[in-house]
């Protein structure tokens, strides 16, 4: 059986599944069906001194495996979260990390509380970029627990603050938050899906947080928590090519049930072994080099297999230069003169019967 444990910022995850904040990690009682359920951690929602009202509705569904939010923090307090929530899953065998934001003045006020609670790690959040590194630092001061900071993809130099928190002492980033702002309107109503602007979750951001997991990781030597958008067990196996030590998830359990969490184990150990690999820890950050290496011109070559072509004819009408064809008798026909190797063709076959070469 495959090896799917991890280690993040010097702690073993039995595997690399995080719940990351959200409506599940709500409380002790979410945190503990997560852990059931086959998380290897839980990031609890974002704790803040006073509780939020969370405006309704504010969560809603948007095309397949995204969501959109209003949601603030917590709508627990800190006191509760310190004295009840927190202790509660204290016979767990998972790693429980806790979620402060937004500013330095909170992480002075609940940061020792919430480590000694029982918190093995912290993840600092904070709306505004200037104050993360602040952040960190007065974390660090406070608690000897792992400390994580979670950023943004709507900070315009992410890297840069990436740089600063690190400085400042982080000891992993996780990569990304929600973005946003964004906009759903109910055309029967003329309303905004939600009532206001909203943020993005799900499949819709996966490949800006991978963009931004492999940036980071091509700078920096220094664990990430790949988090947005991953939906299925592939979907982890490219985070961690990626270069993420470890990945979050919450739209899809949200979306799907905790039940998720065993399928897409079952499925990740499924895939290793048929891709030969003994431990998912050798994946990390196997698509790095590629990205260094400058971009290729020689003209793409194809492979095509007539026994798994169902002539659904997605790689003829895809094809703006009119150079691919199916005949009668399921032979894929290409002009080569007039295809400009864009590779669209390939990317769209539903069976694999279409695919470019490798060299």
């Amino acid at each position: 059986m495959p090896d799917l444990t991890v280690t993040l910022c010097g702690i073993e995850l039995k595997n690399p599944l995080i719940l990351a904040s959200g409506p599940l990690s709500w409380s002790a009682a979410g945190t503990r069906a997560a852990f059931a359920a086959g998380a290897a951690a839980v990031v609890t929602k974002t704790i803040r001194p006073q509780a939020t009202v969370n405006p309704a509705p504010h969560i809603a569904a948007l095309g397949r495996g995204s969501l959109l939010n209003t949601e603030g923090w917590s709508d627990l307090p800190a006191k509760q979260w310190i004295k009840r929530e927190l202790p509660a899953p204290a016979d767990r065998d998972c790693v429980l990390i806790a979620s402060l934001g937004h500013t330095p003045a909170e992480v002075v006020r609940l940061a020792r509380p919430l480590a000694e609670a029982g918190a093995d790690m912290l993840e600092l959040v904070s709306y505004q970029a200037e104050d993360a590194a602040p952040m960190v630092a007065a974390a660090k001061r406070a608690v000897s627990v792992p400390v994580l900071v979670k950023v943004s993809a709507n900070w315009p130099e992410l890297l840069e603050v990436v740089e600063a928190c690190l400085r400042a002492g982080a000891d992993g980033i996780t990569a990304i938050d929600s973005i946003g702002p964004a906009l759903r309107v109910d055309v029967e109503t003329g309303r905004p899906l939600l009532g206001s602007f909203a943020w993005l979750s799900g499949a819709a951001i996966r490949p800006l947080a991978l963009r931004i997991v492999a940036e980071i990781c091509l700078r920096h030597n220094v664990p990430v928590v790949g988090t947005g958008g991953v939906g299925r067990a592939e979907d982890v196996v490219e985070m961690v090519m990626a270069g993420a030590a470890a990945v979050g998830v919450h739209t899809a359990p949200l979306l799907q049930g905790l039940g998720w969490f065993g399928k897409t184990l079952a499925r990740l150990e499924g895939w290793l072994d048929e891709h030969s690999h003994a431990y998912l820890s050798d994946l990390r950050g196997l698509a790095l080099p590629h990205l260094q290496e400058p971009a290729s011109h020689t003209p793409l070559t194809f492979a095509f297999d007539v026994e798994l072509c169902t002539q659904c004819d997605r790689c003829v009408t895809v094809c703006a230069y009119r150079a691919r064809d199916l005949s009668p008798d399921g032979q894929m026909l290409l002009d080569e003169a007039a295809c400009r190797s864009c590779g669209l063709c390939a990317s769209v076959c539903p069976t694999g019967a279409l695919r470019v070469a490798l060299p």
